[in-house]
């Protein structure tokens, strides 16, 4: 198993920088999640670690080697993509066993790696299947099946669920969280998808615009973001981000306020979580309801703060009715608030 260190690792293509100096430390057989919006830098930085792009300046290193001119194979890492990349005119036995043979090695260690890879992924009855016989799940397995055979020091995922049906991806991200938490190989797996992120990381590498915003394990990036983008790309529903002005221990957001447990003073912007509001007649803010999305477990409404444009979100544990047109009044625990400078969007550590 291995290591993955990047110090300060940029990319440039000619001279566009898209890739700004991000450095991290990963441990032996921890699983990371590299996660993002589309085109934010999070596909490049994993080729730059598999050696598919090469490093512009900075090092990766792996186990404690400086790989920067290695090739991929000479890595020892194995990758898994979106598309399976699967030899249609094999059957899966060939697939999964493929790389070991052009590496040469003998027949009767080549079948034992191969079924000890599909007894694992519970693939030994479609051993002489071939992909198009398969279902979008299983060709995944055999696409990591292909990655485990070769015994490599860190496993990499560009987005292997995307092309999979909700309830597939479900149960194939339980599937891989659970195959890597046994073979304890390092990992990171890239994706647009923060559920996915929250769900499978040990520790999440946030990037926007080739910058690496935040990292942390997911409840330090839900609980504590360090930027306004972390906020707001972490959480499902999305979090609420409301501009005020912060006096005498309150937060004045057009007509209303809200009291803070804090000495900030000045422009700032406050993040609300739409699982934080507490619904009270009393309350002092106010939305009016647009509409209702009732989840059976909870329900959003979805509307705009009154006397303001701001669009805003409350999820409600259960089920509630709500009419277009009513106004919600509610409050929110100070202790859940974030704040932000309105310029910078970095978190602004309030004092008590």
């Amino acid at each position: 198993m291995a290591t993955v260190d990047l110090k300060a690792v940029k990319k440039r293509f000619g001279s566009t920088e898209v890739i700004h100096g991000v450095s991290t430390s990963i441990a032996d057989g921890e699983f990371i999640v590299i996660v993002g919006p589309s085109g934010c830098g999070k596909s490049t930085l994993l080729r730059m670690v598999a050696g598919l792009e090469s490093v512009s300046e900075g090092e990766v290193s792996i186990g404690g080697k400086r790989v920067n001119e290695l090739e991929p194979m000479d890595r020892d890492i194995a990758m898994v993509f979106q598309n399976y990349a699967l030899y249609p005119h094999m059957s899966v036995r060939q697939n999964m066993g493929y790389g070991l043979k052009i590496a040469k090695l003998p027949k009767a260690e080549i079948d034992r790696k191969v079924d000890d890879a599909a007894k694992l992924l519970q693939l030994e009855p479609y051993l002489d299947r071939r992909p198009r016989d398969l279902s979008g799940g299983q060709r995944q397995r055999v696409a990591m099946g292909r990655a485990i055979v070769r015994q490599p020091k860190v496993f990499l995922f560009d987005e292997p669920l995307s092309n999979l049906d909700a309830k597939l991806r479900v149960q194939m991200r339980l599937e891989i969280r659970d195959l890597q938490n046994r073979l304890g190989i390092t990992a990171l797996y890239v994706t647009h998808d923060q559920v996915e992120a929250m769900t499978m990381a040990d520790r999440m590498i946030v990037m926007n615009a080739g910058r690496a915003e935040q990292i942390g394990t997911p409840l330090e990036v839900y609980e504590r973001p360090q930027t306004l983008f972390a906020a707001q790309f972490i959480g499902s529903p999305s979090m609420n981000v409301l501009d005020g002005v912060a006096a005498d221990g309150s937060l004045s957001i057009g007509d209303s306020s809200l009291p803070l447990h804090s000495r900030l003073s000045g422009p700032v912007t406050v993040g609300i979580r739409p699982e934080h509001v507490i619904p009270d007649a009393e309350g002092p803010l106010a939305m009016t309801v647009q509409m209702g999305e009732p989840l059976g477990a909870n329900t959003l409404l979805h509307g705009r703060m009154a006397g303001r444009s701001d669009a805003f979100t409350v999820s409600l544990a259960g089920v509630h009715h709500a009419v277009a047109g009513e106004t919600l009044r509610f409050g929110v625990d100070p202790a859940n608030l974030p704040f932000f400078d309105p310029k910078t969007g970095q978190r602004i550590e309030a004092e008590a």
